[in-house]
């Protein structure tokens, strides 16, 4: 149920593809995928994970893809006016 509240205030399902430095070899890449609901296009949630990387974890950022997709638009959303239980 958090989840759709979150869509209701515009939050979207955002994904970003992280490449960064293995801190023993740090000419090799890894690859790490975070996934969470935020807002586009300032993506605050990602920044924050972002920098909370670049501050406790040892390997450099390389690059950051990011993907966004609205899963409820407000043409999904409709207001019933009347409801009718059958027994």
């Amino acid at each position: 149920m958090a989840n759709l509240t979150l869509q209701l205030q515009d939050y979207r399902l955002t994904t970003a593809h992280i490449l960064y430095h293995m801190p023993d070899h740090p000419k090799l890449l890894q690859s790490y995928i975070w996934q969470e609901y935020d807002l586009a296009p300032h993506f605050p949630e990602l920044k924050r994970f972002l920098d909370f990387w670049t501050r406790k974890i040892e390997g450099r950022l390389h690059t950051v893809e990011v993907g966004s997709k609205k899963l409820i638009t407000p043409e999904d959303m409709a207001f019933v006016g009347d409801e009718f239980y059958v027994h």
